[in-house]
């Protein structure tokens, strides 16, 4: 029977990788982060390799997935908030414009040693937002364990005024081409148990 071990404690991932019919074990990566880029896409690519390649290390598994999110605004990268004053720091660059959501996704085969690895990326606009707004919704807690401050799937979508791509990868694991990017290399991830 061949495994498949998700890198990764999100509860985000979890469900959105169930959502499709994936059967896996989560194995959380929990090395330090090394960035050698400034590019969002190349970092995201980095980090979960990285992540990927730590849990291949120590576990038993087949196929491992590993992925990491990030939010870039006028050029800057915005990971998960260090605090209250940080979550709001954000929010104060990403209300009344648009931004990038950019989540990198690595697949190693240990068995084959092949990889696949690819950043999805896509545009979200929100509308301006009020302070009182901002810090009501950082006291919600909602924005402390996310990239760039925010979910979209929970108390920010009142304040989401459009998307352009994929809704998946905002909330954290771009499926559909995870799903498909994997089949192109000959492996469907439904036939793992």
């Amino acid at each position: 029977m061949k495994k498949i071990i998700l890198a990764s404690g999100s509860p985000r991932r979890k469900e959105l990788l169930e959502q499709i019919g994936v059967k896996f074990e989560i194995q959380k990566a929990e090395g330090e982060e090394r960035i050698t880029s400034v590019v969002p896409e190349e970092v995201v690519k980095e980090l979960s390799m990285q992540k990927a390649e730590e849990v291949a290390w120590r576990c038993d598994g087949d196929l491992i997935i590993g992925a990491d999110t990030v939010v870039a605004v006028k050029g800057q990268i915005l990971g998960k908030p260090k605090d209250k004053e940080d979550a709001l720091r954000m929010l104060r660059l990403l209300q009344g414009t648009e931004h990038q959501v950019i989540t990198g996704v690595t697949v190693l085969l240990k068995e084959t040693g092949k990889m696949v690895s690819f950043a999805e990326v896509t545009k979200v606009h929100v509308y301006p937002m009020t302070e009182e707004q901002m810090e009501r919704y950082i006291d919600t807690g909602e924005p402390m364990d996310k990239a760039g401050a925010y979910g979209i799937q929970g108390k920010f979508a009142a304040y989401v005024s459009g998307i352009e791509g994929d809704y998946n990868n905002v909330v954290g694991l771009p499926v559909g081409r995870l799903y498909q990017e994997v089949l192109n290399a000959g492996i469907d991830l439904r036939n793992y148990t």
